[in-house]
This record gives structure tokens, C-alpha cells and sequence, in this order.
């Protein structure tokens, strides 16, 4: 039986651990202003200050360094996938079916999403892919979670244009990790590149080499989707 003493415990309890949690998303956007602010070599002193705090509270909240790099990549996980479904769903018909009609544009909006990303926030990006020596496997690898993240999104829409094709849907996930990994590779080179051509351009170049390639998987005329 609960006793009003155990109540109030647990009331204790669980305002504690939003305040922990509220308090952790606060640090947690403090360190990306201080990667924005500092480059992606930013060390925990500057974080701490921009937190406004010691390093020991930061610590104390996530453990180490590690335990806040994970964090960002966990609040960059949750930006990059709702980037990614708004763009799905601008680009999706009126049954919501995202592949349905212009494949091009589609594949387009999903690599200039990710490229956007890249833009909008180098260093947070590049602090993310710069991942330090991470004791874990590779399930918990936090960019191939990302990876796992938009994959889960595309590999249902690969699925749906194999069977309106009528051929099996095990290529799909297969394309999803694909592309991705495409478009990453292509990404980085570009964010490295002092003399890179502008986003859209890239992007259009990405598009079309994709679509050539998932066209004729599909049996489809890369012509008509462009």
C-alpha cells in the first residue's frame, strides 16, 4: 500500500529527474553554440563557459567528454530526421505516398535535406562525424545510428516502389544504406573542399546520378522521372 510519505517521495523523484533531464538538454545546447562558436575542436573549458557553469557540473551530468558527444549526436539524430520527414511529407502525395510520381524530385529533396544540414552547421557536423575513440559497438556507433535514423525513413519508400514494380523488396534496405552513404562521402568531400561549388549545384549533380542508377534498377526510363 502507498503511504502520503511515499508519494511525496516519488513526487520527489520524478521532479528531480525532469530537472536532470531539462538540465542536461540546457548543457546539451550550450556545447553545440560553443561548437558553432569555437570549431569542432572545442574544448570543454569553452563549453563550460558558454554553459555558464564548471566542467565538473557537466560532468557530473554526463559523465565525460563522451557522454556529451553523444548527447549532441542524439539532438542532431532528432534534427536530421525531422528535416528529413518534413521534407518527405512536402514531397509525398495526397495519400502520402512519397515515391509516388516524381522520383527525381524526391531523391533530390532527401540529399539537398541532408546537405542543408551540412551547411547550416559545419562544425556541429564535423564535430559529429570526428567521433573520439568510442569503446562500443558498432550498434552503438552514434553515426551509424544516424545513419540507421534515415535509412528507416527511406527504406520504406524503396520497399513501395519495388512492389509497384513488382519485383521483391530485399533490395531496399539495401539502397537506403546505399544512398546514404553516397551522399555522406559526398558530403564531407564538399564541406572539405575551400573551392566547393554551391549546395544546389551538388545536389542536382547527386540527384541525377541516383536516379539514373534507382531508375534502372526499376526497370523504369530515367527520362520520365526527371
Amino acid at each position: 500500500m502507498t503511504t502520503p510519505q511515499d508519494t511525496r517521495i516519488d513526487g520527489r523523484d520524478a521532479r528531480w529527474t525532469a530537472h536532470r533531464e531539462q538540465r542536461r538538454r540546457e548543457l546539451t545546447e550550450a556545447a553545440i553554440k560553443a561548437i558553432r562558436e569555437h570549431g569542432a575542436t572545442v574544448g570543454m573549458d569553452e563549453i563550460a563557459a558558454e554553459a555558464g557553469t564548471s566542467k565538473t557540473v557537466i560532468y557530473r551530468h554526463f559523465g565525460d567528454r563522451l557522454g556529451l558527444y553523444l548527447a549532441v549526436c542524439a539532438s542532431v539524430d532528432n534534427n536530421v530526421l525531422g528535416d528529413l520527414q518534413q521534407v518527405l511529407d512536402a514531397a509525398g502525395d495526397s495519400a502520402g505516398t512519397p515515391f509516388t510520381g516524381d522520383t527525381r524530385a524526391v531523391i533530390e529533396a532527401v540529399i539537398d535535406s541532408y546537405f542543408t544540414q551540412v551547411e547550416r552547421d559545419p562544425e556541429v557536423y564535423r564535430f559529429v562525424v570526428r567521433r573520439p575513440a568510442l569503446n562500443v559497438s558498432p550498434e552503438d556507433d552514434p553515426v551509424i545510428g544516424i545513419s540507421d535514423t534515415i535509412a528507416g525513413v527511406l527504406q520504406p519508400i524503396f520497399a513501395e516502389a519495388l512492389q509497384a514494380a513488382g519485383q521483391p523488396v530485399t533490395a531496399a534496405r539495401i539502397w537506403a544504406h546505399g544512398l546514404i552513404g553516397f551522399v555522406r562521402e559526398s558530403a564531407d568531400r564538399w564541406l572539405a573542399d575551400p573551392d566547393r561549388p554551391p549546395r544546389e549545384v551538388v545536389v542536382r549533380h547527386l540527384a541525377e546520378f541516383a536516379t539514373y542508377g534507382l531508375s534502372g534498377a526499376l526497370g523504369l526510363d530515367s527520362r520520365s522521372t526527371t
